[in-house]
């Protein structure tokens, strides 16, 4: 592939304000648009069975729009339709960057990966001949149902032991043959894809070249400026892939100051300097903002890594640390934890004093957002910094 010379130079701190501007950080957000504005903005939230404060795809748009309605997020995504009525969803899930939800709109531009799944040579789990059909056929004939309504979830309590059932509608999954339609405490519930996508939608096979030129755009748009790499990160692409296709994307070639390798942006994102309100939020380790490590890196100077599956004694900030975003970089990183009515900062990393004030906003706000009276903190990596952040903390709540 021959890249186009680029034309425009970016700063360092350009390209990161164009970052957060594209992730929905930078300027006010549009709240008529509410959650299912901030999914169409981002083209993917991303679902994690973690919960501390809230799960993750809770905590994007929170972390955009502030103390919205929890509530009111899981009927953005999964609204029940009403008994004796075919859905309507507004959101479909699938594999993006990793397990997300997606809007209901891009369903024809994930064919191309349907029919990679439909392809692939060799299975995880094992599938019980005939099971397969007899899962379809009993959504068929009963309607939306669990996994544990299809026969059972779990052949034992291993959490990777799924029953026969179990697999063979999460690989209708795969196949797109059947969606999810809502969460019901958790679990999903199945139902066939032909009854519950709209006919425009479902019968509007791309090939791959149009999926993947949609999802390069797509990913250019979300990160408003990236590397051959970041825009394959965000749904998982493969390089080859991006190569093919991105020179009619619409997106443009531009050059970064101190990234070293070539890069594409948004054209939308070049016509005016980004500008507005920073948020000050504690950020969800599954954040889009923060998703490729070297990309965190690049941009705000900041390490981040989920520990959650890490050895306790080899942790270095926590089972699920929050970095903190203020004034457009990243600051500390909270641990959280819950207590009763007690928000729990079991462990609390400053970039210096200078951070303590936002830090502190930020663990006010979330404490609010889940109905949080206090706010303890126990650990302080700078010890110094332990009686500030408590001291104005108590400020704020006061």
């Amino acid at each position: 592939m021959t890249t186009p010379r680029p034309t425009t130079h970016l700063t360092a701190d350009e390209a990161r304000r164009i970052a957060l501007k594209a992730q929905g950080f930078l300027g006010t957000p549009n709240r008529r648009s509410g959650v299912r504005g901030i999914l169409r903005h981002l083209g993917a939230i991303q679902l994690d069975t973690i919960s501390v404060l809230a799960r993750s795809h809770e905590l994007i748009p929170y972390a955009r729009l502030g103390a919205v309605g929890r509530k009111t997020v899981e009927n953005a995504y999964w609204t029940p339709a009403p008994k004796g009525t075919p859905p309507t969803p507004h959101t479909f899930e699938y594999w993006s960057h990793a397990a997300c939800i997606l809007p209901i709109e891009e369903w024809p531009h994930f064919a191309f990966r349907r029919r990679a799944y439909r392809n692939r040579p060799h299975w995880n789990h094992e599938l019980p001949d005939g099971t397969y059909n007899q899962v379809i056929k009993q959504l068929r004939s009963e309607g939306p149902l669990t996994a544990t309504e299809l026969g059972g979830a779990k052949r034992t309590s291993d959490w990777w032991d799924w029953s026969g059932s179990k697999v063979a509608v999460e690989r209708a999954l795969m196949y797109g043959e059947v969606v999810c339609v809502e969460r019901r405490g958790w679990k999903r519930v199945y139902d066939l894809a032909e009854r519950a996508i709209p006919d425009p939608l479902l019968h509007d096979e791309l090939d791959d070249t149009e999926c993947l030129r949609r999802l390069v755009r797509l990913a250019g748009q979300s990160l408003g400026v990236g590397t051959r790499a970041d825009i394959a990160d965000y749904h998982r692409l493969k390089g080859e892939q991006v190569d093919a296709v991105i020179a009619d994307s619409g997106l443009v070639p531009v050059t970064v100051e101190g990234w070293g390798k070539p890069a594409w942006a948004d054209p939308a994102a070049l016509e005016t300097p980004p500008r507005g309100r920073h948020r000050t939020t504690l950020l969800s380790p599954f954040d889009s903002l923060i998703w490729e490590r070297a990309r965190t890196e690049r941009i705000f100077g900041f390490t981040h890594r989920l520990e959650a599956y890490v050895p306790k004694q080899k942790r270095v900030y926590g089972y699920f640390a929050m970095p903190v975003l203020a004034g457009g970089h990243l600051v500390g990183r909270v641990d959280p934890a819950r207590d009763g009515s007690t928000l729990v900062a079991k462990q609390v990393t400053l970039d210096g004093p200078k951070a303590v004030p936002a830090v502190a906003q930020a663990l006010a706000e979330a404490a609010g957002w889940v109905d949080c009276t206090d706010v303890r903190v126990e650990r302080v990596d700078a010890p110094d910094l332990r009686e500030p952040l408590t001291k104005e903390l108590t400020r704020i709540m006061a």
